[in-house]
């Protein structure tokens, strides 16, 4: 199992690389999964874009998108993160830059364990589980 973190057209974002595969790795537990292969892309809006008009056929930015290659329950996919919408929303939501990165980066890993989106019943439980996970990070890190 490896969790591996790229950069595209930008800067490597304050996180910590050991810290932060520990607490994805917690968090995947949690969802009784196991951690595969997770490898992210952190990129600009231009990449995001590609991207997302490439394989989705959507043409518009976003913070994330994750595609998903788990098996059983074993978690593993590509997971890439525009910085620039990261950084937007959090002034959008007036909410620190590291915290809404974080959001986006368990976000990718919520959607693996088998977390959607669509409704507005499914956003309200991976807003929860975002939180949950947010508030783990913060205490391992006390």
């Amino acid at each position: 199992m490896a969790i591996s973190f790229h950069l595209e057209n930008v800067d490597f974002p304050a996180i910590k690389k050991r810290e932060t595969a520990n607490w994805i790795k917690a968090v995947a537990k949690n969802f009784n999964r196991q951690v595969g292969e997770i490898s992210y892309l952190f990129c600009d809006d231009t990449k995001i874009l590609e991207i997302n008009r490439e394989y989705l056929q959507h043409d518009y930015y976003t913070d994330i998108i994750t595609f998903d290659y788990s098996e059983d329950k074993t978690i593993s996919g590509d997971i890439s993160i525009s910085l620039d919408t990261v950084r937007s929303n959090s002034q959008k939501f007036q909410t620190a830059y590291e915290e809404e990165l974080h959001r986006v980066i368990i976000h990718g890993i919520l959607h693996l364990c088998g977390l959607r989106d669509h409704s507005e019943e499914e956003k309200k439980a991976m807003r929860e589980a975002e939180n949950a996970a947010l508030l783990l990070l913060e205490n391992s890190t006390k």
